[in-house]
């Protein structure tokens, strides 16, 4: 599971940029229904990534993400690298591996959490951390039936509510941070973008 929870955390804006810390006063802590409302709003979005891996280097693309069950990660060069999410699999493509396109149940990993057709981070034993810092309200989530897989920690800001940030710590205990500029929701998701097969085959696998 290390390599796809590297490469899968994705998605939120620098919590450094200016808007954050200009912040004139203090934003209340979003509910745990608040947040699982604004998470269930969307079926598509669109927005552009920066990936801080766990050993520290970082990575730059796109994201798509087409709720339930699918997104698909474009990394830009000189990474060129994807992960795509489709029919309950994740396929991890790399051109520097040699045995065609890593796949992993997605339900084995913490993104499903929020992909989900019905996300209620109220279920007992699924949120584990609910705090906020005045300015920011993170959310620490696992799957309640099975916490070996890891968990994620989602950062939001609200007025309105917008998902900013996470970070996916995996079975191991390793880290990944994911930062999203602006999430452009509802937009012309193609289905084809999140066909597993489709790009098995153009990548020659």
């Amino acid at each position: 599971m290390n390599k796809i929870t590297r490469r899968l955390c994705l998605m939120a804006l620098p919590l450094a940029i200016a808007g954050f810390a200009a912040s004139p006063s203090l934003a209340q802590q979003l509910s745990l229904g608040q947040v699982s409302n604004y998470l269930n709003s969307f079926v598509t979005a669109e927005a552009e990534f920066t990936q801080i891996n766990a050993d520290g280097t970082i990575s730059t693309g796109t994201v798509y993400i087409k709720r339930p069950n699918r997104v698909r990660f474009e990394y830009n060069p000189p990474e060129e690298s994807l992960v795509v999410a489709g029919g309950g699999q994740v396929a991890v493509f790399d051109p520097r591996s040699d045995g065609g396109a890593d796949r992993y149940p997605l339900n084995q990993t913490p993104l499903k959490i929020i992909l989900e057709r019905n996300v209620d981070l109220t279920r007992t034993n699924m949120v584990t951390g609910h705090t906020s810092d005045g300015t920011t309200t993170t959310v620490t989530a696992q799957d309640p039936d099975h916490p070996e897989y890891g968990s994620i920690q989602m950062v939001y800001t609200a007025d309105p509510v917008e998902l900013r940030q996470w970070i996916v710590t995996d079975d191991t205990g390793q880290q990944t941070t994911v930062i999203l500029g602006d999430l452009a929701k509802g937009g012309n998701v193609p289905d084809i973008l999140f066909n597993i097969q489709r790009e098995m085959r153009n990548w020659g696998n």
